[in-house]
């Protein structure tokens, strides 16, 4: 089912580029590095790499990088390479990223405050390698001139709608709504076989991915008409949980229904359409649970098939608040 995003929407979105540099302390294998030892022909077998510095050092800066991915990927949209971000939002997004950036930068002088004696303790720990090691250390200025965090946020102004550059731009921003639903689908399947595959209970914990799916949805709801509907009956579903302990029964199969849902681009779409024409959130809960709403077909079918009929929902509950959903500034 095709998606409604017009270029207009970049009044509403900022572009967010994120490079984050992270030296790998890995260097190629080199023929001498073998001892005259018989090698096969390069056209047969190439070398590898050696590893010259302790990778767990490093790995705090793999973690900073996804930490600042994960902050992107829950706010905003993969675009021109990096993410389209709601304005709204940016201040707090850019809060968040310079809070990382003191992260890596203070992971980086505490690194570089160590090198010389980690590269003395990697050389120490392999006994008998210890002049292959030696042979490609590289100086800390290298290192520290290898690691960077950086992001640049922009506006995107679109050219004048005659030139001819503008359909490539045009052609991205029109992709924006697929682009969105699909990543909703991406999150949801991983919830669905982290937290809900097969569960005849979950704890309050198994809520969180959808309250991120709920949160990315109503910031973005500006991004294409039928966005802000799926966001409500995400809302919906979350008013009708019980406040406190294990969610079960009706309340478990209406949020595996709701899950299955979000997995299906197509569907989620096609019923996003259905409450823009007048169903309500609350109708299509209720056909999900029941069985009777048109369900995504799952590689775990057989759990959808079971769900029992229900009579009514449990009653409304008001502790999740409701996400701000921005205006649709005449986009549709």
């Amino acid at each position: 089912m095709n998606t409604q995003t017009d270029i207009k929407v970049l009044d509403s979105l900022l572009a967010l580029h994120l490079e984050v540099n992270i030296w790998t302390a890995r260097k190629k294998l080199s023929p001498e590095d073998f001892a005259g030892a018989t090698l096969p022909p390069e056209d047969l077998a190439s070398l590898g790499s050696k590893r010259v510095c302790d990778p767990e050092a490093l790995r705090v800066f793999g973690t900073l990088k996804a930490r600042a991915v994960s902050l992107l990927d829950r706010h905003g949209i993969r675009f021109l390479g990096g993410w389209a971000i709601p304005e709204s939002q940016a201040d707090a997004i850019v809060t968040e990223l310079d809070q990382i950036l003191q992260d890596f930068n203070a992971a980086k002088e505490d690194f570089l405050s160590r090198y010389d004696e980690s590269v003395r303790d990697w050389i120490a720990k392999h006994s008998g390698w210890e002049q292959i090691i030696a042979d490609s250390t590289v100086s800390a200025d290298y290192v520290r001139s290898r690691m960077g965090f950086i992001w640049r946020l922009y506006r995107i102004v679109p050219p004048n709608a005659a030139d001819p550059v503008m359909k490539g731009l045009k052609d991205e921003v029109a992709s924006l709504g697929q682009t969105l639903f699909g990543e909703v689908s991406k999150a949801a399947t991983e919830a669905w076989h982290k937290c809900f595959a097969g569960k005849t209970e979950i704890t309050r914990k198994a809520l969180s991915p959808l309250r991120t799916i709920h949160q990315k949805l109503s910031g973005l709801s500006c991004v294409e008409p039928r966005v802000s509907p799926v966001a409500d009956l995400i809302h919906t579903a979350f008013e009708h949980l019980p406040k406190r302990g294990r969610i079960e029964g009706a309340n478990l199969l209406m949020l595996q229904g709701l899950v299955s849902l979000l997995r299906d681009t197509d569907a989620l779409i096609e019923h996003g359409q259905k409450i823009m024409d007048g169903t309500t959130s609350k109708n299509l809960l209720s056909l999900l649970v029941e069985g009777q709403g048109e369900m995504p077909e799952l590689d775990v079918q057989e759990e959808v098939d079971i769900l029992p009929t229900v009579d009514d929902l449990p009653p409304i509950f008001p502790d999740i608040p409701m996400q701000p959903v921005l205006p649709n500034c005449g986009l549709w």
